[in-house]
């Protein structure tokens, strides 16, 4: 299960992660703010109003990263992940099409990673 492959994945992953919940930390943004669609900047923008979503994702995200960085808990890592990257997805599938491609990566990445730890799964649907 610790192919190099595998262990590339789960380290992009882990990256991509700690990247973007950095990034969502007041006064640390460090990456620019993407010009959204009307609909996608208004949702985005109920959201940072709640003062609390953006943050709490962010430090998930964190969170998720150092677990997949330090191989601790790899399996609970990714399931965390799943409504994470599945509304990554949804977001951009419904109000930002052209910008999906990162939200693919996040969820291809993150389907790759569940699918070679599936053993570890199984006990769940028992």
């Amino acid at each position: 299960m610790n192919s190099k492959f595998t262990s590339l994945v789960r380290v992009l992953l882990g990256l991509v992660l700690l990247v973007f919940g950095l990034n969502k930390f007041y006064p640390l943004p460090f990456l620019p703010t993407p010009q959204l669609p009307e609909q996608a900047a208004d949702f985005m923008g109920s959201l940072a109003a709640t003062g609390y979503v953006l943050p709490i994702i962010g430090i998930l995200e964190i969170f998720i990263a150092l677990l997949l960085f330090t191989k601790n808990w790899i399996a609970f890592a990714l399931i965390l992940l799943v409504p994470i990257s599945l509304n990554i997805l949804l977001f951009h599938l419904f109000l930002d099409i052209p910008s999906i491609g990162g939200a693919i990566l996040v969820a291809v990445l993150n389907g790759i990673l569940i699918y070679k730890h599936w053993p570890q799964y199984r006990p769940l649907f028992n």
